[in-house]
């Protein structure tokens, strides 16, 4: 057989070649700061990779199906699970939403089961579910054991056969303690009851999965890819270990466990976390030396960021989940839930559901991302970044192993200690707008109120806090920014921002459109203006307009002309005279005339618009 190549009459370009052009074509600037990206993660992302950058990666010679199944579990199609999570007390409104849910699609139901303590309110729940088709999951529950034995006796009432359901119960110690400060009985008694669990379902419902491990605790609490990564995988090491040496065996625990990761908006690293997360755990699993394969098949359930979800201009989180939802679809997720886009701020409803289930149909039934399995394969980028948050996810795995393991690490403060310096970095970055939060930051759209559509939202998830050990808080990245326009909104009148527009077009119109956007984003009221011809008829048409805060906006060179004039028009006169840029050069002598505040692309905008809320005794 010949082994033509396409376009064989091109003589192949090497590395060297390609980077003396890129070199050539940056005409002296530092290739790094311009052209490789620093992850928060901590590792480097080339402009591009080649063929050679896949040569030390051993496990790309295998097929989907095979061990360490980075390329998933599955080898004729790439099928996922379209979950609908349903967090509402009442079993009646619960099952109402469940069944029109999978009446429009959804093949598996995230069920919150607090409140369930009868055979009759399961019964009211299950109403109407074919259980041998849809995938049963319950959450929110602290009666594991009780809960399974409620919904066999009803399928055995209903002539249902238990050995078909399929579903899992969220059996998550570690969760549980870093949400509540506490493990809810203790330690001993918990994996004493998870054997009891892994037991009765082995037994009962071998379709189900008793053992959840929640990296999304640790992605809504702020963490970066590798450590809710390499976290995940120490918490899962940590049951493994515990209850294999309290006699279960390493098949029954493994194939009891299923992961459960929050995708957020970074396209390509998500997808490599998941495929990154079974190269890993195959590897963790091995160590154990199980007799059956079935033992390295986790179960991967993939749910919505709730961190980057945002209040203000909402329907972009539509945007930020579908692309989370290809992420996860073309990593191989076995399950996906997608959050409605306004759960933010209020209880979901029926339309806002219903779009979060069509965002998954439309991929597979018109994008047909459930028929090809692991089209990520091969691509040079994806493959490298697969490999480097596997590389830094198992550094923090080892790091969490060192302190004792994953129990420990918790009661010691360390893994929460860390993700709060990493929460930390990306709440300065938020700040900074080195990242953007679309209508939240940055192109606020300045005409939107949502004060008085905020509502108290129900949780069946809540408790009291103990000591044991330090909470892990969920928090979302917007709302610093969220609570700055939202006391605006709450005065008694917003606070006017005059633009004084001044000389060349391009400098006055682009500093114009900065600073709309920069108080915008607190909700003030935006006067903007087509140009002044002198400082004067400047000064006499914000005093006219009655602004709180006014802004010079020109170039560097043209604010010589008008700032002195500006300021000895306005000063006393006005709250607070800015200038939009940094002469540095200047900023001396500009401060000495008058102007208060100077406002650029490296001010921390959220530092910055707390002193002026403060000013305007907003907050």
């Amino acid at each position: 057989m010949e082994n033509n190549k396409l376009f064989s009459e091109f003589p192949p370009v090497s590395t060297e070649k390609w980077e003396e052009v890129i070199n050539k074509d940056l005409k002296g600037a530092d290739y790094d700061k311009k052209l490789v990206w620093k992850t928060i993660e901590g590792f480097s992302v080339k402009p591009y990779y080649r063929a050679e950058d896949l040569e030390n990666l051993t496990y790309l010679n295998t097929n989907p199906n095979e061990f360490p199944y980075v390329r998933g579990k599955q080898s004729k199609s790439n099928v996922w699970d379209v979950r609908q999570d349903i967090a509402v007390k009442d079993p009646a409104e619960a099952n109402r939403i469940a069944v029109d849910a999978v009446k429009r699609g959804a093949t598996a139901l995230g069920l919150c089961v607090r409140e369930i303590t009868t055979a009759q309110q399961m019964e009211t729940l299950l109403n109407g579910i074919d259980l041998t088709k849809v995938r049963i999951n319950f959450t929110c529950s602290k009666s594991y054991l009780p809960t399974l034995k409620l919904l066999v006796e009803v399928a055995k009432k209903q002539n249902v056969d238990t050995k078909e359901i399929a579903g899992s119960i969220d059996f998550d110690i570690f969760n549980y303690a870093l949400k509540h400060g506490e493990f809810y009985q203790s330690e001993d008694a918990n994996y004493a009851e998870a054997i009891e669990v892994i037991n009765y379902i082995d037994a009962e419902l071998p379709k189900f999965r008793a053992l959840t491990v929640n990296g999304r605790m640790f992605h809504n609490a702020g963490s970066s890819i590798v450590q809710e990564l390499g976290y995940t995988l120490a918490a899962a090491n940590d049951l493994m270990a515990n209850l294999t040496e309290r006699g279960c065996k390493v098949e029954s625990v493994a194939s009891n466990m299923q992961f459960a990761f929050a995708i957020g908006s970074n396209y390509f690293m998500e997808m490599a976390k998941i495929r990154a997360a079974r190269l890993l755990w195959s590897k963790i699993v091995e160590q154990y030396e199980p007799k059956c394969s079935c033992a390295y098949n986790v179960y991967i359930h993939a749910t919505s960021s709730t961190w980057n979800k945002s209040v203000y201009d909402a329907y972009v989180n539509m945007l930020r989940t579908t692309t989370e939802t290809m992420s996860a679809a073309i990593a191989g997720a076995d399950s996906i839930s997608v959050a409605p886009f306004d759960v933010a701020y209020k209880q979901a409803d029926d339309f806002s559901m219903r779009i979060a289930r069509n965002q998954q149909i439309l991929l597979k039934e018109e994008s047909y991302l459930d028929k090809i399995v692991d089209p990520a394969a091969g691509s040079y980028y994806i493959e490298n970044l697969t490999n480097s948050i596997a590389q830094y996810a198992w550094d923090n795995f080892l790091a969490v192993e060192e302190k004792g393991g994953f129990a420990k690490a918790i009661r010691a403060g360390y893994v929460q200690d860390e993700i709060e310096k990493m929460a930390q970095q990306r709440d300065q970055d938020i700040a900074t707008r080195k990242t953007v939060i679309l209508g939240t930051n940055q192109y606020p759209n300045l005409a939107e109120n949502m004060s008085d559509k905020i509502q108290p939202k129900e949780c069946c998830c809540c408790g009291n806090k103990g000591t044991e050990v330090k909470v892990l808080k969920a928090y979302r990245g917007a709302q610093a920014f969220e609570e700055l326009r939202l006391a605006t909104e709450k005065a008694a009148e917003k606070p006017k921002v005059f633009l004084l527009t001044y000389g060349n077009l391009a400098m006055r119109k682009a500093r114009s459109g900065f600073a709309t956007n920069f108080f915008g984003v607190a909700g003030y009221e935006i006067i903007d203006n087509v140009g002044f011809a002198t400082a004067a008829e400047g000064v006499e048409a914000a005093l006219a307009a009655k602004a709180d805060i006014v802004v010079m906006c020109s170039s560097d060179d043209e604010y010589a002309e008008i700032v002195n004039d500006v300021c000895n028009g306005l000063k006393g006169k006005v709250k607070s005279i800015v200038l939009a840029g940094y002469p540095k050069e200047q900023v001396e002598a500009y401060k000495a005339a008058g102007v208060d505040e100077f406002i650029h692309v490296k001010t921390n905008v959220l530092e910055s618009l707390t002193s002026f809320q403060k000013m305007m005794n907003l907050l």
